[in-house]
């Protein structure tokens, strides 16, 4: 059983979650007894069941602790069966959430919501879907924020180190819009049947907006796409750039999308080619790279060579790519971090539905 507070009120209540540092710094719903025994009704589960450990402070996330994170967050019950699913991905050892929730970089987990638990959720994929204005995704991204200050202990300055952290540190979760892309959903590529509703979590910085007009020739057009995401995905200043390690993440809108479906192209071979195209000479690098780097001692190994080349995504299996946002001109890339023991991957979760007590099955991409 979690400790409890008593208050006269729930104004009181709320200024001594406040005080407490047990809020992302907004209002939050008051986790009264009964509200969190109705949230943990929706799981089909125990309170007392564990989802996994939280970083940095490995505490315990069971289902009844994070049931109070969805309802501070302002989630209804429907929605807790995809917090559930996201805590267990955030809470997997192979996520490195000591690391990401203590590191200077400005990242954090990204839900991607596939299957029908982006329907039955209301979960938002098409205009603004990481924008304000949709409830499931603010209250489901930001029960997972909630879960990792309070449970995992990360707290601005003390244990989470970001120098500047950015907006998705608040709440960062959208669906696929499965409908509007010209490809097999993002968790059928990553092992699932379209049948299942799935979290994919990646740790990222936010989106990078990627700006590319259309042409009147499909494979000019498709290839000038190909090469503007690959220069956003490497850039100079990025970590995976400088470390080739870590999943990047591409959101394309269905615009794109469907100009480089026109040409034959699918989720593996735009990673191909961009695992091929993204990337920099150590030319480039070493002007805004000191010595003594893991990439220096890379370069070192291959003989001093400046023309080396490095590969921001070491490989296609690096990059998640699906479809997501109004039409237009603009996609994203968000990169990553690439560090951690494990190299800052990306885990995926079945969300379970059905209220059934069973384990979901979990994938990581190390």
């Amino acid at each position: 059983m979690s400790q409890r507070l008593t208050a006269l009120s729930e104004e009181d209540a709320l200024e001594q979650l406040h005080e407490a540092g047990c809020t992302d710094g907004l209002p939050v719903v008051i986790p009264t007894p009964a509200r969190v025994e109705r949230m943990v009704l929706a799981s089909g589960l125990d309170g007392d069941v564990s989802l996994g450990q939280l970083g940095p402070n490995l505490g315990e996330a069971t289902v009844e602790k994070a049931a109070i994170a969805a309802v501070m967050a302002g989630c209804i019950p429907d929605y807790f069966p995809v917090v559930v699913a996201a805590v267990r991905a955030v809470s997997d050892p192979r996520l490195d959430m000591t690391e990401v929730q203590a590191t200077t970089h400005n990242l954090g987990p990204l839900l991607v919501i596939n299957g029908p638990a982006v329907g039955a959720c209301g979960i938002a994929s098409g205009f603004g879907a990481l924008g304000p204005g949709h409830r499931a995704n603010a209250s489901i991204g930001r029960a997972v924020r909630l879960a990792m200050i309070n449970i995992g202990g990360g707290r601005p300055g003390t244990s989470d180190m970001a120098l500047l952290g950015h907006p998705g540190k608040f709440t960062f979760c959208l669906g696929e819009d499965e409908e509007a892309s010209p490809f097999p959903p993002l968790h059928t590529s990553l092992g699932y049947d379209i049948d299942q509703s799935t979290v994919t979590v990646a740790c990222t910085e936010g989106p990078h907006s990627v700006l590319c007009f259309p042409d009147d020739d499909p494979e000019v057009y498709a290839d000038h796409l190909l090469n503007v995401l690959a220069a956003s995905l490497s850039g100079l200043g990025a970590n995976n750039t400088h470390f080739a390690r870590g999943t990047q993440v591409l959101v394309l809108n269905p615009d794109h999308a469907i100009a480089l479906a026109d040409v034959g192209h699918d989720r593996a071979t735009i990673a191909e080619a961009l695992h091929q195209r993204a990337k920099r000479s150590w030319s480039e690098l070493s002007a805004v790279r000191a010595r003594g780097s893991g990439i220096n001692r890379h370069q070192r190994s291959q003989g001093d060579d400046p023309d080396i080349v490095i590969h921001a995504l070491s490989s296609p299996d690096d990059l998640l790519v699906f479809v997501a946002g109004g039409t237009g001109l603009y996609s994203a890339v968000m990169p990553s971090w690439g560090a951690g023991p494990h190299g800052n991957g990306h885990i995926t979760v079945e969300i379970d539905l059905d209220q059934s007590c069973e384990v979901p099955l979990v994938r990581a991409s190390q």
